[in-house]
């Protein structure tokens, strides 16, 4: 992408100008090498750990914390605060911290499209949008065969320019983070195709969270966060020419707590926010394709999303319950547009 593009969203950032910006917290880090927040659990993987990188907190005084998606040809990070109906925007440059879009429409998960262009998942208006170059907005999906979806949570796209969603109704089940109403659908999983035809790729859901793509997109993760017993996630084949999914299985249960968003690295490794449990679940556990644990990285709070970005997409950044956490890892994120 062409750093002309990089305004393509700065319209909505100037909505930033009547807000107040978020309160900062010092962010104390280890004092010595290597950071003991950063866990490796099996030896072959010390090499996702840099040594002499730890874990950084760049923000905080959110509400909760959601979706990042990295902007590299801008260089900023952008992310949802749900209940706040805010976005805010990172500034990798100086470290500064900016309302991007108010209101949001209770904004949750957020991605990028094949063309770099905003793709958000709205709790209020129960529709996945598309923030455009010129900074306009319109709707990708906001129902399936007319009737209206519930509170789509978490998105990804697909090299075939295809968007994949879940829809949980987690935002239309009160009104702190979206307004209260009743489900006219089933918490399913749906694909966008690239001429706005939409279908249900998954309905074995009793609620569907975090959504990510294995780097050669034969397989995708999707998180049951109300599975019984267990929280956990699954993992299917994706068929047909990339537009069904088969043979759905437990890839890994929730294993205390609650795994939620989730990235894959280059080497398929996948990279999971968790927590909502005791404070030794919080922050991000790693699993290697074959759903060994790996790595743990302890946060003070929850953790409910994280992406890859930074010049090398060797920056780990984690939206916590309150907060923004970074840290620079060994590896690259699978690239996903």
């Amino acid at each position: 992408m062409h750093l002309t593009r990089r305004g393509m969203l700065a319209g909505t950032a100037a909505l930033a100008a009547s807000a107040a910006p978020p309160s900062f917290a010092r962010w104390e880090p280890s004092e010595s090498y290597p950071d003991p927040a950063i866990e490796v659990l099996d030896p072959k993987f010390e090499r996702l750990r840099i040594f002499s990188a730890g874990v950084e907190r760049l923000a905080t005084g959110m509400r909760w914390c959601e979706g990042p998606v990295w902007f590299g040809d801008g260089g900023y990070l952008i992310w949802s605060d749900i209940p706040n109906n805010r976005m805010m925007k990172w500034e990798e440059a100086t470290g500064s911290v900016v309302v991007f879009r108010k209101p949001s429409n209770y904004s949750n998960g957020n991605c990028r499209d094949r063309q770099g262009r905003l793709i958000t998942c709205e709790h209020l208006t129960s529709r996945i949008s598309r923030t455009e170059y010129n900074g306009s907005i319109i709707t990708v999906c906001d129902n399936y065969n007319g009737k209206r979806l519930n509170s789509p949570n978490d998105v990804t796209t697909k090299s075939d320019g295809s968007i994949w969603f879940s829809d949980p109704p987690y935002g239309i089940g009160g009104n702190y983070i979206g307004e209260k109403a009743e489900s006219e659908l089933p918490a399913n999983v749906y694909r966008v195709d690239a001429t706005g035809q939409v279908s249900v790729v998954a309905d074995d859901f009793n609620r569907p969270n975090g959504i990510c793509f294995s780097p050669d997109e034969s397989k995708i993760y999707i998180t049951e966060s109300r599975g019984n017993p267990n929280r956990l996630i699954r993992v299917y084949d994706v068929v047909d020419n990339g537009t069904k999914l088969a043979n759905g299985r437990v890839f890994i249960d929730g294993q205390g707590g609650n795994p939620d968003g989730m990235r894959c690295d280059v080497d398929g490794n996948l990279w999971i926010g968790w927590g909502i449990g005791s404070a030794e679940l919080n922050g991000v556990r790693v699993f290697s394709p074959d759903g060994t644990l790996v790595m743990r990285i302890r946060l003070p709070e929850s953790s409910a999303n994280l992406c890859f970005g930074g010049a090398k997409r060797n920056r780990l950044f984690v939206t916590a319950s309150h907060s923004l956490y970074s840290l620079y890892v060994n590896t690259q994120g699978a690239r996903m547009w």
